[in-house]
This record gives C-alpha cells, structure tokens and sequence, in this order.
C-alpha cells in the first residue's frame, strides 16, 4: 500500500491541484532537514505546530505571486515554474505530517495529526484559487506546444484537477466544494489516527492457545493472573487465526478485531460516504466512483464493474469447490476432536481451515518453515536481490537521524556511477502507537529544484514484524516474506524516480496501476534462487530442504478461488458504498461477503470500519489491487520468466522505462512500452493455477 505523505492519507482526493507552493528558496524551505540533508525527526510538539504554521505563510505567498501576475504577462517562468517549486519545497511538510504514524511519543503523535489537519485545509484553500486557475488557462492558451513535454502535462493535469475542484463554477458552489472538501479531509485523517491509536488487548490461558508455534507463545507478554496478552496488531492475529485449534480463541479474535473502532470509525465512514456524493454531485458526476475513477486507466465505474464481473464468473467454480472442501476439512477436523460440527463455514474458520489446505494438499510445514525465515537474513537477501535486479548499491548510514532506535537508514547508489540517489527507513516492528499494517510512505520527491539541481528521494518502509525477545529471533511467515518484498517494490519505485516535476515523482502515478511495480515484484517470493537467497535455519544456518522448498512454490494456487473472491468482495463493497449517496456500510459488507464469497460476515462487527483504504486514498478505487496485478502478472511472465527472474539487462530496462517514469507518463504507455504490445489477461490465471478454466471457457 501507498501512503502519500503529500496530503496525509487522502492520495487521491487532496494531492489536487494547484497546492503546495513558495517562492522561497531552496535554503529557506530546508529548516526540516540539517547540514547533512538527512530529514529531521527530533521536532518538539511546538517547533510542529510552529513550522506548519510557517510552512503555510510561505505557500501562500507562492499561490499570491501567481494570482497577482497580470493576465497579459503570464509566462511559463511566473506561473507553471513558480507551482512546481512551490510543489518541490512543500516537502518539508512530511516531517510534520509523517510522525503521526510512527513516533513514539505522543504528544508528537497529536501535533502532527493536527498539523495534517491543518496542512489539508490549506490544500483545499489553494486548490480553489481562481485567480491562479485563470493564470494557468492564460498560459496554455499563450503558450501550448512550445513547452517541454513533462511541463506541457504538468499544465494540463493542473487545469484538469482545476475543474476537479470546481473552479469552473459559481463562487456559492465552489465555497460549498471546499467546506465539503475539508471536512472529507480531516473526517479521512480522523479514522486512520483511531485506527493507530487502537490498543485492544485479548487475554487467553495457555489451553486456549493450542496449536500456535512455541515461538509465538514464548512472545507474547504475561498479564498478572498468568493468562497470555494477544494485541489486535497483525504479529499476532494472522499467526492465531491460521493456527490455533481452538474456534471460541479464533472467534474472540475475529470479532474484536472486525470491531475496531467501529462506533465511531463507522460513523465516520458513513459520513465520508454522503459528503463524498454530495462532492461528486456538486460538481457535475452521478457518483464519488465516477468522479475518483475518471483519472484511473479503468477511467468509469461500467468498467471496473465488468472487470470484476468477468472474473467473478471465471474464479466462482473454483471457489465453491474450495468451499467445499474447507467444509469437509471442518467436518473431519470436528470429529476428530469429538466436537459438535455444525455445517457452515464462519469467518473465524477461513484463515484456520485454508491454513490446514495447505498443510493437507501440499504438505507444507508451517513451522518448519518459519525457522528458515529470521528477519535479518530475510532483508539481508532481500536487498541484495533488489541491488543486483535494479543496478543499485545500498549503504547502512550509521548514527542516523531516526524517530526510533530499532529504525534503519540506507543510502540508495547507482551501482555504475556510484551516484547517491536517494535514501529509505526501514521500520519493521510494532510498538504503540504505530501504524498498524504494511505500507510505503514517500517522505521526498525525487525532482528538479529551483536551483536545477536534482534533489534525491527519500521514502519509508513502515511494517509490524514480530519483534526479537532475548531467546527467539524475529521468524518471518512466508506470506510477510511476501508482504516485505511488495512494500519495498514501492519504496524502489519512489528511490529510481528521476522526473523534473514533484508532482510526478515515484508513485505518483494513476492508482489502478500504483501497484503494478510492486505486485510484479512479489512473484520473487515463489522461485527458488531468490527464496535461497533469503532464507537460512536460524540456529545453523542451513538452507531450506529442497522438498520442503517445492512443496512452498506448489501451494502458491492453494485456496487461489476463495482469497481472490475476497478482493471482489472487498473492491465490490467499495464499489457499491461510492456509486450511492448514503450507505449502511456493515449491511453492504455483510451483503457482498454472503453473495460473493459465500461466507456471512459476523454479526455485530464491521470490517469496514477499519478498512483504512477507504479512507487512505483507495475509496472508490480498491479494485485497483486486483486490476493492477493483471499487468504485473504479465510483466512477469513475458519478460522476467522468459528472460531470467535475477537477469540484470531486464531489471535495469525495468528500472528505465517503469521506475524512473514515475508519472510523467500514462501507466498504460509504460507497460506498452515495456511489453512490446498490449497488456492481456493470461498470464494472471496462468499464477492463479486457472490456465484450464481459460482454456475450457474459450472452448465454449
């Protein structure tokens, strides 16, 4: 997942136009950073509140500048480069917005929300300035065709966000589009700090842990009267859910966890419904989906709802006979234990029961497994495949500039030219407080400044890994093998950017196709030599067992049906809650996970009440997962498959024409480019294991 820092958590809704500008120097917007260039992360509640403050009256001042040019005088030099200044320097502000997610104090912690809330508000007052809007349309009309092609798009993508935001219209309705903007902006900001603040804590007996590995048992902290302290935090959820035996464990865990936040988190998310409708309403769509989705590749939501359709039709027969077979799994499993089997599958079976698939029909010994997978040797391999894939070199910085001692800091080199390119945080584990799941934050772009020189990207790998106690290692699960190879494709993405404009840097590319760099990048994780690559016995060193190794890329397709009918279910909820005015979100939640997945969600819980996506950036856009991992499946096949996965003239062609693009040009021209033709579906159900299903629907 992508978090742009550039506007909090709202990627799509305020990375709008017009926004974040100065006319200050360089040096002047620079007092985030110290004489080494490193970013500041020492910054009091005060000096937060204090720079935001600043920050604000100096981009102000930029948007001035423009707006008060004389409409007969605009000139690329006093409007289109004054912006993209402004938009370079504005990145002094992730040192205010970012700690939010990961400082350990805090006091930090609600300076820095704040200053997010402060920060979006006046993103919504520049990107409704129509004196600057005006000034721009001057400039196109004055000067079109005779700029250079980035600056010719950066134009048209701010006039374009220009009507976005409604400056085409009465001044009643554009004030109305900024109140509404607003608030969808700080109600955004509002449901992911609850989320980070959540702190629920479940107590069990040892009898109520059967079948979890020793080594997460010996992990989990001790209350007083004996009983086992299990968080919410993923370390400890996913591992019970696939492994304990004990469904009353699974079902206390499944229900505390669907329910975070969900009074006041539902609240929010039905308020953000109707404000968003009313958004889109106001400025001419049916929808929230058919605004958000205009800038997508998907561009509508007809599309996207035959997308999801056609593979509905083509993944359901798979995923019945999955269903089934979990049935007959629950059922031997009840008899087994002499317990009461009571014919369905719940939603605290799914993970336990899918687990066991891939014990039964694969034969894959989880533990056994994680013992190859200590963290250290992980990033270790980890890294040195991305080096070597990319043409890159990394470099630990010692004595960093850090928000939290177990946090790392890397210099990122072009391995030919021993240039520095950028640099990257690797924050790997929980603690209080924190960011709850996996993501890549940008922190700077990587572009052209006032001065014409280049300045380097920096961006963060935020994860929540078991932490290391003095007698257990940190053990990986293949799956957050998975999980760390997909964040740090993004964290490549934001470092190999070399665009002129910030406003392109990295990510910054439509969000149906964000993820396809880094969904390419997973399928690593499921070949041998980059699995040996990263993996070693914790205790002796030794590889992992070849039976052991074939047995881990055979399972890739189990469960394959069932785990891609949740993403529909997911993208159809999102979908469905964005094309109406007003929703019942656990109703339609509940609704799709019953038709399309087969399986009722838990009554009284709301999973969509700590569905950050739709309130980070993917509202109306989480299909995006699903559409985007189309191309990057055949990305994968039809280059690196065929040409070699660890081949470095591929990676390095990669590197050139998909990474250093950033969004400076259409995802779909990248992907052509890269392919030699146009995109197609095969190689996606060929990883799914569903080759057969194409072959006989194409027979019918």
């Amino acid at each position: 997942m992508i978090y742009n820092c550039n506007s909090g958590v709202r990627r799509s809704k305020l990375k709008m136009t017009l926004q974040n500008g100065s006319d200050t120097s360089v040096r002047s917007c620079s007092s985030t950073a110290d004489e080494n260039h490193s970013l500041r992360w020492d910054l009091t509640p005060e000096e937060i509140r204090h720079q935001t403050q600043r920050l604000i009256r100096r981009m102000k001042q930029a948007y001035d500048s423009v707006g008060s040019v004389d409409i007969g005088n605009v000139c690329f030099e006093n409007t289109l480069q004054v912006i993209g200044d402004a938009k370079f320097c504005v990145s002094s502000r992730h040192v205010l917005d970012f700690p939010q997610y990961v400082s350990p104090c805090k006091e930090v912690r609600l300076a820095s929300t704040e200053a997010d809330k402060r920060l979006s508000d006046f993103d919504v007052e520049v990107s409704m300035r129509a004196d600057v809007f005006q000034r721009l349309i001057a400039l196109q009309e004055k000067q079109s065709g005779d700029l250079l092609p980035e600056s010719e798009r950066f134009l048209g993508r701010l006039l374009k966000l220009g009507k976005r935001s409604g400056l085409h219209l009465s001044k009643d309705i554009q004030e109305e589009i900024k109140s509404i903007s607003k608030q969808i902006s700080e109600l955004s900001i509002d449901f992911n700090q609850n989320l980070n603040e959540e702190n629920t804590v479940l107590l069990f007996s040892q009898e109520d842990l059967v079948g979890l590995a020793e080594s997460y048992v010996n992990g989990l902290e001790k209350a007083e009267d004996g009983r086992y302290k299990v968080t919410l935090a993923y370390p400890h959820y996913f591992p019970l859910m696939k492994r304990c035996h004990v469904a009353e464990t699974r079902r206390k865990m499944e229900m505390a966890f669907h329910s975070r936040c969900k009074d006041v988190n539902t609240a929010i998310l039905e308020q953000l419904i109707e404000l968003r409708a009313r958004l889109a309403k106001l400025l001419g769509f049916s929808s929230h989906a058919h605004y958000v989705l205009e800038m997508t590749v998907a561009k509508n939501p007809e599309n996207v709802a035959r997308f999801l359709d056609e593979l509905y039709k083509r993944l359901r027969p798979v995923g019945e006979q999955e269903r089934h077979y979990l049935l007959s799994l629950k059922r031997a499993d009840c008899e087994r234990r002499g317990l009461a089997f009571d014919g369905q599958l719940h939603a605290w079976d799914m993970p336990y029961y899918m687990n066991q698939v891939e014990q039964v029909k694969f034969a894959v010994d989880k533990d056994k497994l994680l013992e190859y997978f200590p963290l250290e040797v992980v990033t270790e391999g980890l890294l040195n495949i991305y080096q070597d894939l990319l043409g890159l070199r990394f470099q630990r910085v010692q004595d960093a500039h850090v928000w939290h001692d177990s946090v790392k800091l890397y210099s990122v080199l072009d391995s030919v030219t021993g240039e520095e390119m950028g640099q990257f945080y690797l924050d790997l584990h929980p603690r209080e407080g924190k960011y709850g799941h996996a993501a890549c934050f940008g922190l700077q772009p990587g572009c052209l400044g006032p001065d014409g020189k280049r300045r380097m990207p920096v961006a963060a790998l935020v994860a929540n890994f078991t932490k290391p106690t003095s007698s257990w290692p940190s053990l990986l699960q293949h799956h957050e093998v998975e999980t760390f190879f997909h964040e740090f494709g993004h964290v490549m993405h934001e470092l190999c950017s070399q665009t002129r404009y910030a406003e392109f840097s990295g990510t910054q590319v439509e969000t149906d196709f964000v993820e396809v760099p880094s969904q390419m990048l997973e399928n690593w994780v499921w070949e041998k030599e980059p699995l040996r690559r990263m993996s070693r016995h914790y205790k002796d060193g030794s590889p992992i067992p070849d039976g052991l190794l074939d047995k881990l890329i055979a399972s890739r397709v189990a469960n394959t049906g069932l785990m891609n009918l949740r993403q529909i279910v997911l993208s159809k909820a999102d979908q469905t809650l964005h094309t109406k005015d007003r929703a019942d979100t656990a109703a339609e939640f509940a609704k799709h996970s019953e038709d399309i997945l087969g399986i009722p969600a838990t009554p009284g819980t709301n999973m969509t009440a700590s569905f950050s996506h739709l309130a980070g950036g993917y509202d109306g856009q989480y299909y995006s997962y699903l559409w985007s991992e189309v191309y990057s499946m055949d990305i994968f096949f039809s280059r690196f498959k065929k040409e070699g996965i660890l081949n470095p003239k591929v990676g390095r062609e990669y590197r050139r024409v998909v990474l250093e693009a950033g969004g400076s040009v259409d995802g779909m021209d990248m992907l052509k480019m890269f392919l030699g033709r146009e995109p197609c579906q095969d190689a996606f159900f060929q990883c799914k294991g569903l080759a057969q299903t194409i072959t006989e629907q194409n027979s019918q």
